[in-house]
């Protein structure tokens, strides 16, 4: 996990942590970062020992200040269309990790960086982070799944006013419209504070959050039923070993050890 050049990847405790690495570039999303983020997720499906994932930003100012805008001025109609797919592809594999992401928001979530964080399951924010998607200032709009998953976090009426203004939204209103899970407060840590709420989710069974996963994003799906998935996915939890310990462990009341199985 140390051959990247623009993110840095640890594990530890079975979280992963990757953490966008061009701070001198406000950690701007170009395609070489696009390309190892994808990299850094298929650890959290690959390796067992992995339990969650928290993404966050290097440096005081930036989560990921948007998309590398000397990239966006070689675009037109043919490549614009997959330079969106490529990233909407990436940030799909996120949203989908079958372990919990959580997204560390230290300072300017713009344009990609929002679309990134709201790929994750959860944001945490830093008091000072701002949020927008000032992509119209530009003459495109959001293209990395924005459009699609603002609408759902936020709302329609919000969502347009957010993506047609492209004015930033400070923590307090991210976090009272449903963008942000929580704001921490300006003595508490953000990345120790993700850390514990990581440690929470991994004391549960792995195959129940999976599954959570797969059900809550079928409810935005045009493909899938997400009532039926529900079913599906609560029956195929019954069969599971870690269904027979949380009801054991229930009725004697202690604590639970789940095994993934």
């Amino acid at each position: 996990m140390d051959h990247f050049n623009t993110i840095h990847v640890s594990l530890d405790e079975g979280i992963l942590m990757i953490k966008i690495n061009r701070p001198d570039k406000m950690n701007a999303l170009n395609q070489e970062v696009l390309a190892e983020l994808g990299e850094g997720i298929r650890y959290a499906y690959d390796m067992e020992e992995v339990s969650a994932v928290i993404i966050t930003g290097e440096g005081e100012k930036a989560f990921v200040a948007g998309a590398d805008i000397s990239e966006l001025q070689e675009l037109n109609e043919m490549n614009g269309r997959k330079f969106a797919e490529n990233g909407q592809e990436i940030f799909s594999s996120i949203e989908q990790c079958p372990k919990p992401v959580i997204a560390a928001v230290n300072g300017f979530a713009l344009g990609g960086g929002c679309e990134l964080a709201m790929a994750c399951h959860m944001r945490v924010s830093a008091p000072k982070a701002r949020f927008g998607q000032p992509e119209v200032n530009l003459g495109i709009i959001p293209g990395y799944g924005g459009t699609q998953r603002l609408s759902q976090l936020v709302g329609k009426g919000k969502a347009f006013e957010i993506m047609m203004t492209g004015n930033m939204v400070n923590a307090p209103e991210a976090q009272s419209i449903g963008l942000i899970n929580h704001v921490i407060g300006e003595e508490e840590d953000l990345i120790e504070y993700c850390r514990s709420l990581a440690k929470q989710i991994q004391k549960k069974a792995p195959l129940a959050i999976s599954m959570i996963v797969d059900t809550v994003n079928a409810a935005f799906s045009n493909e899938e039923n997400g009532y039926q998935t529900e079913a599906n996915s609560f029956a195929a939890c019954c069969k599971t070993e870690d269904f027979k310990e949380g009801v054991s462990a229930f009725l004697e009341k202690r604590e639970a050890r789940f095994t993934g199985k």
